[in-house]
């Protein structure tokens, strides 16, 4: 299955809800959501009331697009999460925060989550001193993220760094303004994860 390339706006509102995929804009009166509150499509206005397993299968996709993971991703990452000791949905949440993309948006050095993975992608940061260019690399407790000291002086990553100067930074992360350089000081915990997510509904879906 190949990436979602279409207007990012029609995924939220076919979730009912801001993913926060186009970073300032959805904060905005200009936000899809806000304006037309009903799903995409000639039906959008005239669907029915959603099954059980509908409920499950818009919360996956829900997730899925908040973090921007392919379905094949998503499955292995929910077999990790099953793997490990604790709560699966739990675990499956920490596993997706992990991601060095969620990380750099998370950390402000990128507007939104598909920003963050583009910049990724370009080589834009490094991984306890070493450049990292894959968005589903994984952190752990102790790592180290930083701007690479080049990209910070693009105008591109200025404007990023100055717009995102007052954003509030989980607890899980320890940024350094100065240095533009961010520890990863524990993984995150459920509590630490401020999106409206029904993990319980992911688990039952695949168990089924």
């Amino acid at each position: 299955m190949a990436r979602y390339t279409g207007a990012v706006c029609r995924l939220c509102r076919r979730e009912g809800q801001k993913l926060f995929l186009k970073g300032d804009r959805c904060y905005t009166d200009k936000c899809a959501v806000g304006r037309r509150q009903y799903p995409p499509g000639q039906h959008g206005q005239g669907r029915k009331k959603t099954s059980e397993y509908g409920l499950q299968l818009r919360e996956k996709q829900k997730v899925r697009r908040y973090y921007g993971i392919l379905e094949k991703q998503f499955e292995s990452y929910f077999e990790l999460a099953n793997k490990k000791t604790g709560v699966t949905g739990e675990n499956l949440l920490s596993i997706l925060e992990s991601r060095l993309d969620n990380v750099i948006y998370r950390i402000g050095f990128g507007n939104s989550r598909p920003e963050a993975r583009q910049l990724v992608t370009h080589g834009h940061f490094t991984v306890n001193g070493k450049k990292v260019d894959i968005p589903s690399f994984l952190v752990k407790a102790g790592d180290v993220v930083s701007i690479k000291e080049k990209s910070r002086e693009s105008n591109k990553m200025k404007g990023i760094l100055e717009s995102n100067a007052s954003r509030i930074i989980p607890k899980w992360l320890d940024l350094d303004r100065n240095t533009h350089t961010a520890k990863v000081v524990a993984l995150a915990q459920r509590e630490d994860i401020d999106l409206p997510i029904e993990e319980h509904l992911i688990v039952e879906l695949y168990s089924r």
